[in-house]
């Protein structure tokens, strides 16, 4: 799409203002299970980008790498670094990986204004930054008094609900009022209250399933509940590109992990054949206690979508159970907003375990588990998240509740499905507009996590640098969330931004891609305008 030279602009200076509503975007109800079609896996792989990069890009970003290595070990050679030493740590293992302490100080420092940085609103479709500096290269900052409002592009807002006004901040008001901010206790002791009942009742519904359990931290869903259900002697196959959480759960377990390519089914069904064949190996060759398969509905730093429909045709043909995490899936896709399981018309009973988070779509903080009743009740009574971490504060329950409501249009209005639809037209607008470009971006075209890919380390510091000066914030992703060579720009879309905001950041998303030369990509580009 050209741009218009002409364009207004607004009194805060930086992006005009939305001058209508959303129109409806794609289906508008959920297929019965005999007229649905499942995408076959063609299709699935034609809406996905993995583009490769360029050599030349590539040989330069090694080269780029290295010259920051060598800068940083004649710094530390040179000059003594502002860092604590170990003492008296004679005998013992240093405490601190020595590449990741070099990395810290001599790479990621360089370019740490990028992250971390602090904000003063809700994360809407707008936020507020406190300004900071540096007085001495990133190992400090000072704030300087003054503020600066920015697009937001950087949170996972995906439906618009993360605002300071409207029913679900009112809701969670009147909750604070009523039951405190805190129960200070976990839920089997003094923690559970009708409210976190209703919202299990409520996510169950939600979801298709018979029961689900809520839990106060998102992260601690997977790391404290997975050692609850996989113990040694089990074998679990995970998607290399797995969430941390996942990660850490898993170790906990003591479980025997084998992990696959990502979204690869063919080498899926390879690990999975070849250890049910051979089973146990510190067994004897027994039979696995449990077979678990272990994906993502979308993966957050790769902004794919996992291959449902095959992942739940393999975990039948080999008797294996599946555990989906949904945390930037559910809400985010699916013509009824639930998730990937939604987004492919499957059934929900397929899966064995769905895991999901409310921090994203339903913005507020938490976890559940769902499946069924007999699931459930186990881990009421055997989860480490629940007997003993605190419980979900009453208005942050409450504020999914309303949310979860909205969408689910249980208060009588049509708020959640245009949520939903605004999404969809938002997300695949803003990928097409950057393939448009030129730009090299991971994912789906469904996925409203858009990488950018820039490579470069100094890129991401270029590109982070400069949108803030344009009054956009989003987010920089490097190593070790990324490979170390595949830095790039995470864009996170919601139903809150509107055509308007899109097209300003695209447009200066535009040309700092030309004035940076972050056009990498040699696919044909569609020279018709992208219709919104």
């Amino acid at each position: 799409m050209a741009k218009n030279p002409n364009k207004k602009q607004t009194t805060n200076g930086f992006y005009p203002r939305a001058t209508s509503t959303a129109t409806e975007y794609g289906a508008t109800s959920k297929p019965s299970a005999a007229d649905r079609k499942l995408p076959p896996a063609e299709e699935h792989l034609q809406k996905t980008s993995f583009e490769e990069v360029p050599l030349r890009t590539a040989c330069l970003t090694y080269l780029g790498f290295y010259l920051l290595m060598i800068l940083g070990y004649l710094n530390q050679l040179l000059f003594v670094p502002k860092v604590a030493k170990e003492k008296n740590r004679e005998g013992y293992v240093s405490l601190y990986d020595a590449f990741e302490s070099f990395y810290s100080r001599y790479v990621y420092r360089r370019i740490r204004d990028c992250w971390n940085r602090p904000i003063c609103s809700v994360p809407g479709a707008e936020l507020t930054l406190k300004d900071r500096v540096t007085p001495d290269y990133g190992w400090s900052f000072e704030f300087t008094g003054t503020e600066t409002r920015c697009l937001n592009l950087g949170s996972y807002n995906y439906l618009g609900f993360a605002e300071a006004t409207g029913a679900c901040a009112d809701n969670s008001e009147k909750t604070c009022r009523e039951l405190g901010l805190a129960l200070c206790s976990p839920r089997v002791e003094l923690g559970t209250t009708q409210l976190h009942l209703d919202l299990e009742k409520l996510t169950a519904r939600y979801l298709g399933v018979e029961d689900a359990i809520v839990f106060g931290m998102g992260f601690a869903t997977n790391a404290l509940n997975l050692p609850s259900i996989l113990s040694p002697g089990c074998l679990v196959l995970s998607d290399e590109k797995n969430h941390a959480s996942i990660i850490l759960g898993l170790r906990l377990s003591g479980a025997t992990i084998k992990v696959f390519k990502h979204n690869n089914m063919k080498d899926l069904e390879r690990v999975l054949r070849q250890n049910i064949v051979y089973g146990n190996p510190k067994a004897g060759g027994k039979p696995w206690k449990k077979v678990l398969i272990i994906v993502e509905g979308v993966y957050s730093m790769e902004g794919s979508i996992c291959r449902l429909p095959e992942i739940i045709a393999l975990k039948k043909k080999y008797k294996a159970y599946l555990y989906l995490d949904e945390a930037h899936s559910i809400g985010a896709l699916g013509p009824n907003g639930g998730g990937i399981v939604d987004y492919f018309g499957e059934d929900p009973k397929d899966v064995d375990i769905l895991m999901g988070t409310f921090t994203k779509s339903f913005g507020s903080a938490g976890g559940y588990l769902a499946g069924t009743k007999k699931l459930v009740d186990f881990l009421r009574t055997n989860s480490h998240a629940h007997c003993y971490a605190a419980t979900m504060s009453p208005p942050v329950a409450q504020q999914i509740y309303t949310s979860m409501s909205t969408i689910m249009g249980l208060d009588g209005s049509d708020i959640g499905r245009r949520k939903i639809n605004q999404l969809a037209r938002n997300t695949r607008y803003f990928r097409k507009r950057l393939a448009q470009m030129g730009v090299i971006t991971y994912g789906h075209e469904d996925s409203p996590v858009v990488p950018m890919l820039v490579y470069l380390f100094s890129k991401i510091g270029a590109v982070v640098r400069t949108l803030t000066t344009r009054n956009i914030a989003v987010v920089g992703v490097g190593f070790p969330a990324t490979p170390i060579m595949e830095g790039r720009i995470r864009y996170c879309l919601s139903a809150a931004h509107t055509k308007e905001q899109l097209d300003y950041a695209l447009d200066v998303i535009d040309e700092i891609s030309d004035n940076l030369g972050l056009k990498y990509s040699r696919k044909p580009k569609d020279p018709n305008p992208i219709e919104y």
